[in-house]
């Protein structure tokens, strides 16, 4: 009677002689059909007769054999190299060699084999070494199962929309045999010994894995086509690194137990710890990270950056932000720095005197509190030129910008900035990105001056694109605004009109002196402001000269008080006369809109300051109180723009109208402001000259 070890050995036989007649049929086939003679044809060819040579000597000498280990080591090299046929065919040389260092990787591996064969039939070893080849042998041929899987997997997904049909049955045949495989060694790893049924039908399985590849590689396959990514390329590395870590552990974990007792022991609290120290010092490291991006790109790809998803990223972000509601001008530097793989970035913009200011800092928290300005070497170069500024050579004098000045500490060589991106846009110069040294340090090269020139240009775009909504958005409400005050200005000067009748029919028709005296003398006040203010209104949307004269500010400073009454005070310091050259009644304008600005900022019993003081070629005065405060992106942006304003009932001109006033007179205003600690106005007028004694006018177009 036939027991059930002799039943899988029969079927194990059947099995092998159909898989060597399936394939050997395959072959003559194959070589029959009227294609051409490619790559992928001929190693197809060697890969069916080599199976079948596998296939006879297996159904001959059966599964312990040694020339059947030989025979299945050169039948898994024949399938790698069918798929490095595959994967060089129709690709270009560089994606050829990428995939080719894989399998070459692979090959390596299967002809270790050969050692593990040399070692088990030459030498005379106990059979508990035997064993451990065994599993030795499994794990070897566990790891190129899974790197061949992870091949095929990248040549479907790889392949274009129109190749798939044609890579489908060739996909699917190698991919049955390789997980086969896979299956029957790890149990025999897990086991310790063949498995018999599993090794029975082996022959069976190859046999019908083959049919449908072989007439696959009877088709015309000459337009397939592999594109693969580098997102591909990193997962499919990242599995291989994962599969030969867990074989490695795994073999290790054999071999121990074959060192003696204590000797096991010690080694395996060893081998634990270290591990275990290396995942925590490594795996959470961003640098470790860094570093093995960096090196992947410098030995696995030509180019550094993959455009297409680089480009992708950038809309991404720009469109979308950081995190919901961020200002574009944080997007940006985050965008750049991303390209870089900086830890942060800052965006400089270039403001009305055209120097390149900080507008925004992204994780920079140290460069946001020195507020800095960008050197005039480098805003002068970056005008007149789309240059990105690497500041390792600039620093060493070897860079086009030319020899390096002194540097303020936040640009030396010991601090973090690595290089400055122009944002130019139609040859303007529209800001500047100043990116961090990446976690890992390298060189700047041609590729990352082309792709950051290109970036800049496209984000300079976007900040010149909101710079014109943001203009016609103010100049639809300067129209609004301008329609509005033409019915204001006709009212105010119809009741001017009617209050100088008034005063005058007064004076001449009063019976009581001294009440009309009075009265008269209101009259006259008033109708002197009203035209005062229609003067003043009428400078919105026309232009007039400013006549220009000496007196004494620190005269109509000492008046300030006066204007406000006893409602807040207001404190004074004059050290003596200052006599500047300027228009009293504009400078008296902006400072009673400073002053009242001040006081609606400050509590009901803090004072507001206005000083006064002389300096070499011009006069300072100051408004200083202890309010609020205003934080540096509204000063920047809004605290000058007209119709915003930080009161719920102010109409958002009066900062404005302040500085134009005093540019009008060749004077400059500036603001300091920390929020919770107050405001800082300061106006710098020039001084009189000494000898000048009598009124001089000088005309300048109001700004």
């Amino acid at each position: 009677m036939i027991g059930v070890a002799q039943t899988w050995d029969m079927i194990g036989l059947v099995s092998a002689i159909g898989c060597a007649a399936a394939c050997s049929v395959a072959a003559i086939w194959l070589t029959r059909r009227p294609l051409a003679w490619r790559r992928e044809r001929i190693t197809g060819l060697a890969a069916l007769c080599l199976t079948a040579l596998w296939a006879g000597v297996l159904a001959a000498l059966g599964p312990q054999s040694l020339a059947t280990a030989a025979a299945e080591a050169v039948r898994n090299l024949s399938w790698l190299a069918l798929l490095h046929a595959l994967f060089a065919g129709g690709v270009d040389r560089e994606t050829a060699q990428r995939v080719g260092f894989v399998i070459a990787s692979l090959i390596f591996v299967e002809l270790l084999q050969g050692v593990v064969l040399a070692a088990v039939f030459m030498l005379d070893a106990p059979p508990a070494f035997s064993v451990s080849a065994l599993h030795v042998s499994a794990l070897l041929r566990m790891l190129v199962a899974i790197g061949a899987l992870v091949l095929l997997h990248n040549l479907y997904t790889g392949a274009s929309h129109q190749d798939r049909a044609g890579t489908r049955w060739v996909a699917l045949s190698l991919s049955a045999l390789w997980v086969f495989e896979l299956n029957h060694y790890a149990v025999t790893w897990f086991s310790g010994e063949i498995p018999g049924q599993i090794a029975a039908i082996r022959g069976l399985v190859v046999g019908f894995a083959f049919v449908p590849l072989a007439m696959a590689l009877g088709a015309d396959v000459r337009r397939l086509q592999f594109r693969a990514s580098r997102k591909v390329a990193f997962r499919s590395l990242s599995l291989l690194l994962i599969g030969a870590y867990l074989i490695a552990m795994a073999g290790l974990a054999r071999l121990l137990p074959l060192i003696e007792a204590d000797g096991a022991r010690l080694a395996q609290v060893g081998f634990l710890v270290a591990l275990l120290t290396v995942m925590a010092l490594w795996l959470p490291s961003n640098r470790f990270r860094a570093w093995a991006k960096v090196t992947a790109q410098k030995h696995l790809f030509s180019h550094r950056y993959d455009y297409r998803a680089e480009w992708l990223r950038l809309a991404d972000t720009i469109a979308r932000g950081v995190d919901e509601g961020d200002a574009l001008q944080l997007r940006i530097p985050k965008a750049m720095a991303d390209i870089t793989e900086s830890p942060s970035a800052a965006l400089f913009l270039a403001d009305s005197d055209g120097a390149l200011v900080l507008a925004e800092a992204w994780r920079w928290p140290t460069l946001a509190d020195e507020a800095p300005v960008l050197p005039s070497q480098i805003t002068a170069f970056l005008s007149s030129r789309d240059y990105v500024i690497d500041l390792e050579q600039w620093r060493k004098g070897k860079s086009a910008a030319g020899a390096a000045e002194l540097l303020p500490a936040w640009l030396d060589q010991s601090s973090t900035a690595w290089a400055i991106v122009p944002l130019r846009h139609f040859d303007r110069l529209q800001g500047a990105v100043l990116l961090a040294r990446p976690l890992i340090d390298r060189q700047l090269d041609w590729e990352d001056f082309d792709l950051l020139t290109v970036v800049g240009r496209q984000l300079a775009s976007y900040l010149a694109e909101q710079a014109s909504q943001r203009a016609l958005m103010e100049a639809a409400r300067f129209d609004e605004f301008n329609r509005r005050m033409a019915f204001v200005l006709h009212d105010i000067k119809n009741l001017a009109s009617q209050l100088s009748l008034l005063s005058h029919n007064a004076q001449r028709h009063g019976d009581n002196p001294a009440f009309h005296a009075d009265m008269l003398k209101t009259l006259q006040t008033s109708s002197g402001k009203l035209n005062a203010l229609i003067r003043r209104l009428g400078r919105y949307g026309s232009g007039r000269e400013t006549q220009l004269e000496s007196f004494d500010v620190a005269r109509m400073v000492r008046d300030i008080p006066g204007r406000f009454g006893p409602l807040h005070r207001i404190d004074v310091a004059c050290a003596g006369p200052c006599v500047v050259m300027g228009d009293p009644e504009g400078l008296e304008q902006a400072l009673v809109h400073l002053v009242q600005n001040a006081i609606d900022a400050s509590p009901l019993e803090a004072p507001v300051c206005v000083a006064v003081r002389e300096g070499a070629s011009e006069a300072i005065l100051e408004i200083v109180d202890v309010g609020e405060g205003m934080d540096a992106a509204f000063v920047r942006d809004k605290l000058f723009a007209a119709f915003v304003s930080s009161k719920s009932d102010g109409f958002g001109i009066g900062a404005m109208e302040a500085r134009d006033l005093v540019r009008a007179m060749g004077g400059r205003l500036e603001v300091q402001s920390r929020v919770g600690l107050g405001t800082r106005f300061t106006i710098r007028l020039p001084l009189a000259e000494p000898d000048r004694t009598s009124q001089n006018t000088l005309t300048q177009e109001a700004a």
